[in-house]
């Protein structure tokens, strides 16, 4: 009977969306395996995050140390390692995001554990579901020896709840250990808009904007109408539309909002394997034939240049009603 340890990824001094679907496949896994779910957070002056993640009915470890403020790979997957060895831990959990995908394959090799990659059902303790091939294709998985690292696909999960049970907290003097890197700056893309992960309502465009400009022009107010987030396909971000902290697809953010708008995009299986689990699916294409409306809820076969602005105007007048 072992632990399970869930890495909980934090930004600006809260934990987002991502972080508590992580959690919540966490407590899954602990249940089959019939040990603790620890909640672990990596960080500098971290105690409040420790005591906000302890209130989701938990024991959580916070290992704070100057090393670990900023994410560093190294420093990061020294002190889990460590904290493995220490914990007896079973299994590793984190979400697949962006640290999460750098991080724990890291983690699987220094330990010489076995990995399940980009998870969206739980079997048993030692048996999982993920998607291959662009979502065609569910595979089940098997990993046979301890620990096992998994990354959970945040979409596949309910984000966990506080439940009034308040688990322990105490902090581990790990640090980040020998390293070799050193945090130079982050360079992050501030918006006023929501987040593009945590965002429930999404507006995508792709190639049939044409250009960058037309992205400010006619999907921006459609965005700000809504209270959207914006995102993009492949294509877009390829021909330099727009920067690729916005891409939804199967190389990119995986999302699923309750309403997602697709805006001249054609609908290739990349970019289908990163928003088709949305709940509603709205595409704006002038042909007929694009790939989107075979999965899309709602469809509109007419020119994006002039049914955006139409929409947008009808959402303001809905608003202001």
């Amino acid at each position: 009977m072992g632990n399970v340890l869930v890495v909980a990824e934090h930004q600006h001094g809260k934990f987002p969306k991502t972080t508590l679907a992580g959690l919540a496949a966490g407590k899954q896994l602990a249940g089959l395996v019939g040990g603790k779910c620890i909640g672990v957070v990596l960080g500098q002056g971290v105690d409040a995050l420790a005591n906000e993640l302890a209130e989701y009915g938990v024991d959580v470890v916070a290992v704070d140390d100057a090393k670990l403020a900023h994410y560093l790979a190294d420093a990061y997957t020294n002190a889990l390692a460590e904290l493995v060895k220490q914990k007896g831990a079973d299994a590793v959990v984190a979400t697949a995001t962006a640290m999460g995908k750098d991080l724990l394959p890291r983690l699987a090799a220094r330990l010489g554990a076995g990995m399940a990659s980009d998870v969206t059902g739980i079997v048993d303790a030692s048996t999982f579901k993920r998607l291959m091939w662009a979502g065609n294709v569910i595979a089940t998985v098997k990993v046979e020896a301890t620990p096992r690292v998994v990354s959970v696909r945040a979409t596949a999960f309910d984000a966990a709840a506080k439940d009034g049970a308040k688990g322990t907290v105490e902090t581990a003097a790990l640090g980040g250990g020998e390293t070799k890197v050193q945090f130079v700056e982050f360079a992050e893309t501030k918006s006023d808009r929501p987040v593009l992960t945590e965002a429930s309502i999404v507006v995508s465009g792709g190639r049939g904007l044409k250009n960058g400009e037309n992205f400010g022009t006619y999907l921006e107010p459609l965005c700000d109408a809504l209270g959207a987030a914006m995102g993009a396909s492949r294509a877009a971000v390829d021909a330099g539309f727009v920067p690729n902290d916005l891409q939804v697809g199967q190389t990119g953010k995986v999302v699923a909002p309750t309403l997602y708008i697709a805006v001249g995009i054609s609908g290739a299986i990349q970019h289908l394997a990163g928003m088709k689990d949305s709940k509603v699916i709205v595409a704006i294409n002038k042909d007929e034939e694009a790939p989107i409306f075979q999965i899309a809820d709602y469809g509109l076969v007419a020119d994006l240049f002039k049914a955006v602005p139409e929409l947008t105007e009808e959402v303001k007048k809905l608003k202001g009603a």
